[in-house]
């Protein structure tokens, strides 16, 4: 229990940090967003207008102190402001409708690459020099070696536009009413699975070498040998004392895969048309929607430090001296 306070006491503190860092970057930056939102109306707003659009968007001439105060009581609310592309929608609720999209995008890919290259890894170290550890990890590097947004562009082109078997773009067709329904899940899973399957095939060579190299080492070890020698089967052996403890480094990248996850893939989403964070990301660059970033960078953030902190509790189950040590 003390183990997990203090990571804990970490990675709130750590989370002061940068809703504290996400608060100054802003007002360091030169322009604010009423300006810009002024600027977007061509004239079409009186002069007058900026003081009103200053006081919507939070920037008063108050001391720093008290803007920094009254910033983190609006966060603790789920107050992000108003953005400034969306306006006047508030900005949780731009996020919201994005963040859906990028879960169930970016999460089913890492899901998947992580679940399918820990395993095939597993399997190319215990039978060395098999079909399996001898050709797949080549080709698989081979493809992840390409640029994505190429692999994606081309994967769109091929199966998209010349063989039809996939939609060219969006999260669902035009003609599909939102619902839960069968028509409905059927038709997001055939939108997202071509950009899953390319995020996958991008990201499958990295899992597959990292578990692979792990467990070979392990498997040199002295409790593993002490385990055959006992006349363990060789599925305990594999699974029991290799795979736990190789498991450890891809923990550790799985959790900060997951972190990111919330962030968007931006060029997924941009090659695929996915109206997800990284879209939202880049409409929010494109039109200085401060408040919009602020507010998916602080998403990104909290998501990380919480997935790190998940991965610390993982840690303390699968490694036993973690344990040891924290008693």
């Amino acid at each position: 229990m003390t183990y997990i306070l203090r990571r804990l006491g970490f990675y709130l503190l750590s989370a002061w940090v940068a809703l504290t860092i996400n608060f100054l970057l802003p007002r360091l930056m030169p322009g604010d967003p009423a300006t810009a939102l002024f600027a977007r109306f061509r004239g079409q707003l009186a002069p007058e207008a900026m003081q009103a659009l200053r006081e919507t968007f939070g920037l008063t001439q108050a001391p720093l102190l008290t803007q920094y105060l009254t910033s983190l009581r609006h966060v603790l609310t789920g107050d992000l402001g108003i953005s400034v592309a969306y306006f006047p929608s508030p900005v949780s609720t731009v996020i919201g409708t994005g963040l859906v999209w990028t879960v169930l995008l970016a999460g089913s890919a890492v899901a998947i690459s992580f679940t399918i290259g820990t395993l095939l890894g597993l399997v190319a170290a215990w039978w060395r020099r098999g079909w399996v550890d001898t050709w797949l990890p080549s080709a698989l590097v081979f493809l992840g070696s390409f640029p994505y947004f190429w692999l994606a562009m081309v994967a769109l082109f091929v199966f998209g536009f010349t063989l039809g078997w996939f939609p060219l773009g969006h999260a669902y067709a035009d003609d599909v009413v939102p619902a839960f329904s069968t028509a409905f899940v059927t038709d997001v899973v055939r939108h997202a699975a071509l950009p899953v399957a390319t995020m996958v095939l991008a990201t499958l060579g990295g899992w597959l070498l990292s578990m692979r190299n792990t467990t070979i080492a392990v498997l040199g070890s002295d409790y593993v040998n002490l385990a055959r020698a006992k006349g363990l089967s060789p599925a305990r052996v594999a699974l029991r004392y290799a795979a736990r403890n190789a498991l450890l480094p891809s923990v550790t990248g799985l959790g900060m895969a997951l972190g990111f996850v919330l962030g968007g893939s931006l060029l997924t989403e941009i090659v695929f048309s996915y109206p997800g964070q990284g879209y939202l990301l880049v409409q929010a660059v494109r039109n200085q929607d401060y408040p919009l970033m602020q507010g998916i960078f602080l998403v990104i953030t909290l998501a990380v430090l919480a997935a790190n902190f998940l991965v610390d509790l993982a840690y303390l189950w699968l490694d036993p001296r973690i344990r040891e040590s924290a008693t």
